[in-house]
């Protein structure tokens, strides 16, 4: 674990959601509880997305099961950064991201509609 102080990196972030164990998640929710780590987690997202999107083989349901798991547990106020990271591609691996994060509902959540 590369980390610097108590604070996760952009690349450990992007370990992080790779591996997705039970102590990757317990760390992500820990940096996500963190609102100064907002702009670490949110790089190291992107990151993961660009080498998921690079990758000779694409494994759309862990990337779903990643949208829906950070829909899940991510506050509100990363909710809107977590889409337009989703939306910020048409590759496949963005788009398979995006269903998972708009199956868990966060947005929805987050911001309900009036």
């Amino acid at each position: 674990m590369r980390a610097t102080g108590n604070f996760l990196n952009r690349d450990s972030v992007t370990e992080k959601l790779r591996d997705m164990g039970d102590g990757d998640r317990a760390m992500l929710e820990l940096v996500m509880e963190n609102a100064a780590q907002d702009e670490n987690l949110v790089e190291g997202l992107y990151h993961h997305l660009s080498l998921a999107s690079e990758a000779r083989l694409l494994n759309s349901l862990k990337l779903e099961k990643l949208g829906e798991w950070l829909g899940t547990h991510a506050p509100a106020r990363l909710q809107i950064r977590l889409m337009e990271a989703a939306r910020s591609s048409q590759h496949a691996a963005y788009l398979a991201f995006r269903t998972g994060l708009v199956r868990s509902g966060g947005l929805e959540r987050a911001f309900p509609k009036a």
